[in-house]
């Protein structure tokens, strides 16, 4: 698909690193799969991805830690 961003690039599937933040706390998680811009780098989530993600997330911040980070896994706990 055509970028939503730069509009010039198209995206390939590919591996990202997505940063989230809440309150003071900040969680890292790699290799998550995503459509990613090939001009720009910006990357797409698939909705069941995306929900994949944030349960890790939610998962990963009960640990209490400010700063976390994982790989992202397909059962939603941080590996």
């Amino acid at each position: 698909m055509k970028c939503l961003i730069c509009k010039q690039g198209e995206t390939q599937p590919g591996l990202t690193t997505v940063s989230l933040q809440r309150d003071e706390r900040t969680l890292i998680i790699k290799g998550v799969p995503a459509e990613i811009c090939d001009n720009c780098g910006e990357y797409y989530l698939s909705q069941e991805i995306a929900k994949r993600l944030y349960r890790q997330a939610e998962e990963s911040l009960q640990h209490g830690a400010e700063v976390e980070i994982g790989r992202f896994t397909t059962s939603g706990v941080a590996a």
